[in-house]
């Protein structure tokens, strides 16, 4: 995605577990929120999760999901490949690519009829699929660091700047926002 239009990105250190879940509680009410002075519709968003395995990306899900307040069992679709949740009457999909090794698997299966705008997806693995995919709201990297996370977390619409502008670090020692992109 490094020559796609990048409109502001940051980077935040997550100490542990718990400041991945603070972060993805932060994403929530963003992404569900309505707002009828808004032409176009608030709630709903695509956000791809990338990271080697065990950097939290299910774990930022769960507790987006929770925050959504999807209850009961959360499913990783690492074999089912997609768990869809409906609240109120917004439809979040939340699919996994890891198991892929032909990027049109995607759409293949189906999956490009659920990349709509009133809708949350989630993607873990989004690489996977090549460049097939559209672009999302928001691509979050999770990179190991120290005895934490690096959250490096990227904005490709309008919607994913307003997101990160109302974004603040979990923990007390997480880094300052990163200039937008093209300013260093």
């Amino acid at each position: 995605m490094e020559d796609k239009p990048v409109l502001d990105k940051i980077s935040i250190f997550l100490n542990d577990e718990d400041e991945t879940e603070a972060l993805a509680r932060q994403f929530a009410p963003l992404l569900t929120k309505s707002d009828p002075t808004q032409k176009t519709p608030v709630s709903g968003g695509h956000i791809y999760l990338r990271g080697d395995l065990g950097a939290g990306k299910t774990c930022f899900v769960r507790a987006f999901l929770r925050a959504c307040g999807v209850t009961g069992r959360i499913k990783s679709p690492s074999y089912a490949l997609l768990e869809s949740y409906k609240v109120s009457n917004l439809y979040f999909y939340h699919l996994d690519f890891y198991r892929f090794s032909d990027p049109r698997e995607w759409i293949d299966a189906g999956f490009r009829d659920i990349l709509q705008e009133n809708a949350v997806v989630l993607i873990e693995w989004p690489e996977q699929a090549g460049g097939l995919l559209p672009l999302p709201d928001v691509d979050i990297s999770l990179e190991y660091a120290d005895h934490g996370r690096i959250a490096r977390i990227t904005a490709y619409s309008n919607k994913g700047q307003s997101w990160l502008s109302k974004i603040t670090p979990p923990g007390p020692a997480s880094s300052p926002k990163d200039s937008p992109a093209g300013d260093s």
